[in-house]
């Protein structure tokens, strides 16, 4: 049995700590935060758009899921009825929450490995 001198093997000529993390190798964890920066990028700079009421109302959202506008059709604004106004406003929002969740899964599901990770999409 050979004797071991009580090192890591990785950390032997002052390589770092990981195989490929040393100098001239890629390191994983930089790529992928690069990859998922991209992708928070090409998010913020995508819109998605979510209606109601057969487009009477609708929302523009970013990749992000933030709103960044809403159309409302003339005739679809009642003073007697703020109350439907409202509902299709929410309804419009919620779809276009939807779709934007749905890219931002797309996009970052292939960085993440389909992995659930709270704040990621």
């Amino acid at each position: 049995m050979a004797k071991s001198s009580g090192r890591n093997r990785y950390l032997r000529r002052g390589g770092g700590g990981l195989p490929g993390a040393g100098a001239g190798g890629a390191n994983p964890l930089a790529a992928a935060q690069e990859m998922f920066a991209k992708a928070q990028q090409e998010l913020a700079a995508t819109s998605v758009e979510g209606s109601a009421g057969g487009g009477a109302v609708r929302v523009t959202m970013s990749g992000e899921q933030k709103v960044t506008g809403i159309q409302i059709a003339p005739d679809v604004v009642d003073p007697d009825d703020v109350d439907m106004l409202q509902d299709l406003i929410m309804a419009a929002i919620a779809d276009a929450s939807e779709r934007a969740a749905e890219l931002q899964q797309r996009s970052l599901g292939a960085i993440t490995g389909g992995l659930n990770i709270p704040g990621l999409g």
